[in-house]
């Protein structure tokens, strides 16, 4: 019997067999394509020796003295860091209420990557540099070291600014500094959750804010009692209360206000008590934050937690202010160090990688939109390493009444536009940039936490208002700063002009203020680079932020002004 063969299946069997030859003939090529028009990653680079910017602002301000520390620590920024970096974030604190046992002890545990980061740092001088080596330029060394390591992850730069920031406010009490100032300025780091007085070195951490008051800390409740007569600066208390935020709640301890009958007071409250027993400090829970992931920040009750009053009693907030000082110039260091990191990913990345066939350096609107991030982040940086000179020159009556005002300005400023600066930074990087692999979405969760810290921005307009009108001085310091810049540039003469009109009318002066410290800011940024700064860079800047009178989105630079350099000066020199 003849068999009948259906013509449509000969047809698929002949099909499949083909399919099947080509695939054996190919399957040894297991990956779909090859990987190209990618960069690689920016790891294992020197943070400091990579950037041109960096280098030439801390010699600009007399920081060069401590380059070679500065490279040896681009080295590790730049290298393990990174990756501890990533660890200590992906790994954030735990809280651990009791011990197996059911013993309370309050302990947060970190990742042991983080405690890299903070030995690192430690060791290195990050938190104690001004202090320990007090010389001309030992601010801007430090603000450089600080400026790196938060590339590599900013938490930790939290503790890192409280334990270098509360120098200056335990200094109110001699004796207490005595005691402690060795230990806290030690390049010791441990660990361990134990007695203050078994330990070599010691942090510092601060509790000021409470549910009901937030910035307005006069509107605490917390409060503060003799023990033993004892009271007064130097005095031992009980304290009883809350506080909202308690940053770093592994510190040794704290820097708190609390009311007593003369008013709010400064207290230096440690976790254990000077009988070596725990001390009353009770932590509700770590804050679950948007960022500044790798560092815990907690709520606490004090139930009559012993302390030392810092200061004279009924001026706390003058006494912690000291310390406010230094932390909000961190701020200005920690926001500005974020779009360096932003900046040097973007430019990194864009260097490395080609679209609609010209590799993305060479595309015009490319170069505009890096050139004017990299305006943007060295006039950051001049005006930060600007108030670090000051600090460095305090005893110099114009450089301590500049100080006062500025650091309100720089602060508020910088950070404020460090959130969309990241963004933009992403932007140029695209979908890569906005993956977890890629350190941009950290830089970019963690950008707003310093414009809400140690006073929102409404809060540093308010504060500019206050110095201006409890020392008028400060403005007479502000201003005859920005006039060693005229004569330059007439649309920068113009604008400083227009600057001194604003104050004109006092009676709205509150309303405007955003408005009013915007332009002290810019008119800051200008007058740095333009006295100090590359020219090109400072002629980029006066066209785009001064004779254009008002920010505009990234990548509008005018026609004319040498973009491609002014990257190319940006770019991580690896």
């Amino acid at each position: 019997m003849n068999q009948i063969v259906n013509p449509q299946i000969t047809d698929a069997v002949t099909s499949a067999a083909n399919a099947s030859t080509e695939y054996q003939q190919h399957k040894s090529q297991a990956e779909t394509h090859p990987v190209f028009n990618q960069p690689t990653a920016l790891e294992n680079f020197n943070t400091y020796t990579s950037d041109i910017a960096l280098q030439y602002w801390v010699k600009a301000f007399g920081g060069d003295w401590a380059a070679d520390k500065l490279s040896a620590y681009g080295e590790r920024c730049g290298g393990d860091l990174i990756e501890a970096g990533f660890q200590a974030n992906e790994n954030k604190p735990k809280f651990y209420p009791h011990d197996r046992f059911g013993n309370r002890v309050d302990l947060a545990k970190f990742h042991p990557a983080y405690h890299q980061l903070m030995r690192t740092a430690i060791e290195a001088g990050v938190h104690s540099l001004p202090w320990t080596n007090p010389q001309a330029g030992a601010h801007i060394a430090r603000a450089g070291m600080e400026y790196m390591h938060n590339q590599a992850d900013a938490g930790s730069g939290c503790p890192l600014t409280m334990t270098f920031a509360v120098i200056p406010a335990l200094r109110h009490s001699p004796e207490i500094a005595k005691e402690w100032a060795p230990k806290i300025l030690a390049p010791v780091y441990d660990e361990r959750n134990v007695p203050y007085f078994e330990k070599q070195g010691l942090t510092i951490g601060m509790a000021m804010t409470e549910k009901q008051g937030g910035s307005d800390v006069r509107a605490n409740t917390t409060r503060a009692y003799p023990l033993n007569g004892n009271g007064g600066n130097g005095g031992e208390y009980e304290i009883v209360g809350h506080k909202w935020f308690c940053s770093a709640p592994m510190c040794d301890a704290f820097l708190v206000l609390a009311h007593t009958d003369s008013g709010l007071s400064c207290f230096l409250l440690p976790r254990w008590r000077p009988d070596g027993s725990k001390n009353q400090v009770y932590v509700q829970r770590l804050k679950d934050k948007l960022g500044n992931i790798s560092n815990a920040s907690s709520e606490v009750e004090f139930r009559g937690a012993f302390a030392w009053m810092i200061g004279d009693e009924g001026r706390g907030v003058r006494t912690i202010i000291e310390m406010v000082s230094m932390t909000r110039f961190d701020c200005m260091v920690g926001s500005a160090s974020l779009m360096r990191a932003a900046l040097a990913q973007a430019i990194h990345h864009t260097a490395g990688r080609s679209a609609f066939g010209n590799n993305l350096h060479e595309q015009p609107l490319m170069q505009n939109v890096l050139a004017d991030l990299a305006l943007e982040s060295e006039a950051a940086l001049a005006m930060t390493m600007r108030v670090g000179y000051a600090l460095d020159h305090l005893d110099d009556e114009h450089e301590n009444l500049f100080a006062r005002l500025a650091t309100a300005v720089g602060k508020y400023w910088i950070c404020k536009r460090a959130p969309h600066f990241a963004y933009e930074a992403m932007e140029c990087i695209g979908g890569v940039g906005y993956v977890e692999d890629n350190i941009l979405p950290r830089v970019y969760r963690e950008a707003p936490v310093n414009a809400i810290w140690e006073g929102s921005g409404n809060v540093q307009c308010l504060d500019v208002l206050r110095a201006m009108s409890k020392e008028p001085v400060v403005v007479d310091a502000f201003f005859n700063e920005l006039k060693k810049a005229m004569g330059q540039y007439p649309a920068y003469d113009q604008f400083l002009l227009a600057l001194k009109e604003e104050f004109a009318d006092v009676s709205t002066l509150e309303y405007r203020s955003r408005t009013v410290v915007d332009k002290l800011a810019v008119a800051l940024q200008a007058s740095v680079l333009i006295q100090k700064g590359e020219a090109n860079i400072a002629d980029a800047f006066v066209r785009s932020r001064i004779a254009r009178n008002g920010a505009f989105n990234y990548g509008t630079l005018e026609t004319g002004i040498d973009c491609y350099s002014i990257m190319k000066r940006a770019q991580p020199q690896l």
